[in-house]
């Protein structure tokens, strides 16, 4: 086998064939250890809770619910930590006075506010939207905040030279520039945001993945605890999938450019 074929062997099916080895042997180690399902269920145990689950439609209200969840706070979470990274970026003054209480609001355990927020808000959408517009408002504001200040600064002062406005400088080299670090920092939020969103349904939650391992704990289903954490790790690798295809898309010009 060639080295080239090697590699794309390694690349396509290397990641599959190491999950079937792995799931190969967690059935084996339960099944052989005589383990009960209450206690470590079979894959096998799983995947049939899964699709009676999907087939039966008792879990995409759920997963309906997750979605939207994130969606949401992503939206929100990302357009406020956008524009204050930017807002701060431009205004080194403001950024010297809101940065420390900005660095206090995310060492404060987002768990800890839900209580909070469920007084403020009720229970049900608002509380976990909330909290997930939080948990992503950091990693869009400090990777924002980081592209735009690491503009070369003889870039700068050529657009000034060429009496370019502030705002145009903003537009047409700042944010360009900046926009890697931007969309780094949505990776992230993305998966933060489904963290969130699940985080929030455990304690405000009356629907969604999250609060159906709450529900399936109480019922002590653990192979439908396992199937809610196989379609939460189906659903973070498809969220951070369609982040990588945007980034690739938004970035091709800038690739050509440079």
């Amino acid at each position: 086998m060639s080295r080239e074929m090697l590699n794309t062997f390694r690349h396509r099916w290397g990641g599959l064939l190491l999950l079937a080895l792995l799931l190969g042997a967690w059935e084996a180690a339960a099944r052989g250890l005589g383990l009960s399902a209450l206690v470590l269920p079979p894959p096998s145990t799983v995947l049939r809770a899964l699709y009676k689950g999907l087939a039966s439609g008792y879990l995409w209200p759920h997963i309906a619910a997750t979605v939207i969840e994130l969606l949401l706070g992503l939206a929100l979470g990302c357009a406020v930590g956008f524009s204050a990274g930017v807002l701060l970026a431009e205004v080194p003054p403001l950024r010297r006075v809101l940065m420390p209480y900005v660095i206090v609001s995310q060492v404060v355990p987002k768990l800890a506010l839900m209580p909070l927020f469920i007084v403020w808000f009720g229970f049900g959408l608002m509380p976990t939207v909330v909290i997930t517009a939080l948990i992503c408002f950091f990693p869009l504001m400090e990777t924002t905040l980081t592209g735009l200040a690491a503009v070369p600064p003889e870039r700068i002062e050529l657009f000034r030279m060429l009496g370019a406005s502030r705002l145009r400088t903003l537009w047409r080299l700042k944010l360009p520039s900046g926009l890697p670090s931007v969309l780094a920092g949505l990776r992230i939020a993305v998966v933060l945001a489904l963290v969130g969103a699940v985080v929030g349904e455990f304690i405000g939650g009356s629907r969604g993945l999250g609060a159906l391992i709450i529900a399936a704990q109480g019922s002590m289903d653990t192979p439908l605890m396992f199937a809610v954490l196989v379609l939460i790790a189906i659903l973070g690798l498809l969220l951070y999938a369609a982040t990588a295809l945007l980034e690739r898309r938004l970035l091709r010009p800038y690739v050509h450019l440079h």
